[in-house]
């Protein structure tokens, strides 16, 4: 218990700054209104893309198993993710198109 009380007070700069950027966050996202929502899921889609090609790089250079292991779980969750956003995305431009008679 010592252990982690210390870690918390030798990086509370580095805590404090995740815990600030968590709320601003969701402070920021909560107040999207809903005619951005499908701009940004697209724009969030393409930055995935790169998370994507990035956690690819890396499990290139892996010299562990463990490595290796969790960035081709970091390279399924990406994909996942992106995936689902295109549906979402796809999804919600639908909701604009004119309804055939």
């Amino acid at each position: 218990m010592t252990e982690i009380l210390q870690f918390f007070w030798d990086n509370k700069d580095l805590i404090f700054i995740i815990i600030l950027s968590v709320y601003l966050g969701i402070e920021v996202i909560s107040h999207v209104p809903a005619v951005l929502h499908t701009p940004l899921m697209s724009g969030s889609n393409a930055i995935h893309g790169v998370v994507i090609i990035g956690a690819i790089i890396v499990m290139g250079h892996a010299e562990s198993t463990l490595a290796l292991i969790l960035g081709f779980v970091a390279v399924i969750l990406g994909t996942l993710n992106v995936v689902g956003g295109f549906v979402v995305t796809d999804r919600m431009l639908e909701m604009f198109k004119k309804k055939k008679k």
